[in-house]
């Protein structure tokens, strides 16, 4: 790993912001230009998360907006929001299932909403799904594993799920080349956060073991003193710096990070400058 591997991973990363009211403070935080994904939440709707993407283009950035598929009500409303992002000159797009218990309409899956774009002609340049590194909570691995090769037919790239463990990333990342599936890695890495939130976020979607896998790489009493200190923040340096040298390998699929701000994105662009 050397300085300039570091510098190539961090220099153009992607920001995931959350759709709510802070969204607009948080983006202001970020360099002008900057690739923003917007997120889909299943309380404030689809909808929410277009207008937020609408406006984000509007204030020159490079916007990625999720589309949650059973947060989606039926085809029609489906092709309204593609179309509007082709109208604004979205190019990318980022297809999940999403979060939502039980489906507002008839797509169950990221699978079909994917199927359904491209039956209605839409071809957008980038088409982003995800990875799961250490597994989803609700699905099991063999059912990730089918999905994987469903949807990588429709996308370009993969995102892979919040994860501290940079083995855990790279030995996904070896299993789906393996498998045939190629697609780009663009490694998901939580942003400066607070241990305590880290922890609770880490644990609500599912991440195995992530408390065990921080205490490992801080050391038992360091880990304390982060949890416990009410400064206490993580930064995800240990991970880029073993990811680095993946990222600078040509013949490897990692494309870039995707930085998990959780709407801190002041204190995550902090670390990126400083790091580089």
């Amino acid at each position: 790993m050397t300085r300039d591997d570091i510098t190539a991973l961090l220099t153009d990363p992607r920001f995931e912001l959350l759709p709510f009211d802070s969204f607009y403070d948080q983006a202001d935080q970020l360099p002008e230009g900057s690739k923003i994904a917007v997120t889909a939440s299943p309380d404030l709707g689809v909808d929410r998360t277009v207008e937020v993407s609408l406006d984000a283009v509007e204030r020159g950035f490079e916007v990625t907006p999720h589309i949650a598929a059973r947060g989606v009500s039926d085809v029609d409303h489906l092709q309204d929001i593609a179309d509007q992002y082709e109208e604004a000159g979205i190019s990318d797009l980022f297809v999940v299932g999403g979060d939502n218990e039980e489906p507002v309409g008839e797509f169950e899956s990221a699978h079909d909403a994917l199927v359904a774009l491209a039956e209605h002609g839409y071809d957008f340049e980038e088409v982003g799904i995800g990875g799961y590194p250490e597994g989803h909570q609700k699905i099991d691995d063999d059912t990730l594993a089918e999905a994987l090769e469903k949807k990588s037919p429709y996308a370009t790239y993969a995102v892979t799920q919040l994860c501290f463990d940079p083995e855990a990333i790279i030995e996904w990342t070896d299993e789906v080349q393996d498998r045939g599936i190629d697609l780009q890695v663009h490694v998901g890495i939580p942003g400066v956060v607070k241990y305590q939130r880290l922890l609770q976020i880490s644990r609500k979607v599912g991440v195995g073991d992530s408390i065990g896998f921080l205490r490992k790489t801080t050391g038992i009493i360091g880990f304390v003193k982060q949890l416990v200190g009410s400064r206490g923040n993580y930064t995800p340096d240990r991970l880029v710096e073993e990811l680095a040298p993946y990222g600078a390998d040509p013949d490897y699929p990692i494309e870039g990070v995707h930085l998990y701000t959780f709407n801190q994105a002041a204190d995550t662009e902090k670390w990126r400058r400083e790091l580089v």
